[in-house]
């Protein structure tokens, strides 16, 4: 799926987009509040004032994203792969992460 036919899918109510490919996706300045990317390649993908709370993005690869301002309130990220993100100014309050992701966060 490309990423017009990724927001095509969205604009039209589709919110389930498990395991999804998105690497180096631009997806600045959305709102995809409630989006399942359980599973999703985000690798390098830039996410920049993006509202993924309540998402779910558990197993998601977001090595080398940018998640600046980033909103992840509630959000899933239980064994997802931050390794090198950039989470300046994100937004983790009750974010829902795995002991292994909060070691790399420190």
């Amino acid at each position: 799926m490309n990423i017009n036919e990724f927001y095509s899918r969205y604009a039209a109510g589709q919110r389930d987009f498990r395991n999804l490919n998105l690497m180096a996706a631009n997806l600045r300045n959305l709102n995809l509040k409630g989006i399942n990317l359980s599973g999703a390649n985000l690798t390098k993908a830039n996410l920049t004032r993006t509202n993924l709370s309540r998402a779910n993005l558990s197993g998601a690869i977001l090595i080398g994203a940018n998640l600046t301002e980033t909103n992840f309130t509630q959000t899933n990220l239980r064994d997802a792969n931050l390794t090198d993100t950039n989470l300046a100014d994100a937004d983790l309050r009750n974010a829902y992460l795995s002991v292994e992701v909060c070691e790399k966060l420190k």
